[in-house]
């Protein structure tokens, strides 16, 4: 459900080509490019043959990123909401331009609005209605409310609860099944990376098991790809 959108890139598109970005339309007195974040990051890029592990280099780089957000995903989407009353539907940690921003994706009848919030400060960078290029807003909009109809448990209620598993980075409405819950993404001490449910209804954290299944099949099949390189070289 995120609908968040690289803001930036589309303005300098719509200047450079002298037309209009449709995703850029604003609301109140948001009517510029969103200001520049306190929190920059260092450039992560890596050689390819560097030597050192891929998976080693992710854990370090969710692990700065982690700490360089003073700014927890519950206080975001707060300050978010209080600049754009309507419905937190998500909130993510992303870079923008070299910076860190939460960008928080909020409801308001029929219309979507992203939100951009400092994660150093807690300030808002910015503020855009984004629209669907499909025009698909509207049955989306019906949707969310659909699967938070009867709901008790916010997404700003989802990241206080999740944050006791780790950092919260992610919050995103999941509707894909019968039992709607909020999605969330959390990184540990050392970088490990984690998703989690968060009922609707009762705000119980569980794991996401679909995840680790995908994970475990993953592994399983490069261990039957290892067995069948093995059997190869025997012969």
């Amino acid at each position: 459900m995120k609908r968040n959108i690289v803001i930036a890139t589309v303005a300098a598109a719509a200047l450079i080509t002298g037309g209009t970005a449709t995703a850029l339309a604003t609301t109140g007195d948001d009517d510029s490019a969103a200001k520049k974040s306190s929190v920059q990051l260092k450039d992560h890029d890596r050689k390819d043959d560097d030597g050192k592990d891929d998976d080693r280099d992710d854990a370090a780089e969710n692990t700065a990123e982690a700490k360089a957000a003073k700014v927890t995903a519950a206080d975001a989407i707060k300050a978010a909401l209080a600049k754009t009353p309507g419905t937190a539907v998500s909130a993510e940690l992303d870079e923008e331009d070299g910076g860190l921003v939460w960008g928080v994706d909020i409801l308001k009848g029929n219309t979507w609005h992203n939100v951009e919030v400092d994660p150093g400060t807690g300030k808002v960078l910015g503020t855009w209605v984004d629209k669907d290029d499909d025009g698909d807003d509207a049955a989306d909009a019906a949707r969310v409310n659909s699967a938070l109809k009867g709901s008790a448990t916010t997404a700003g209620d989802a990241a206080r609860t999740a944050a006791a598993k780790g950092t919260v980075t992610s919050v995103d409405l999941d509707d894909d099944g019968k039992a709607g819950a909020w999605g969330v993404e959390t990184t540990g001490a050392k970088g490990a990376e984690s998703e989690w449910h968060v009922d609707l209804k009762t705000g119980k954290v569980t794991a996401d098991r679909t995840d680790h299944a995908d994970d475990q099949d993953g592994q399983d099949g490069q261990d039957d790809r290892d067995d069948q390189n093995d059997d190869g070289s025997d012969d």
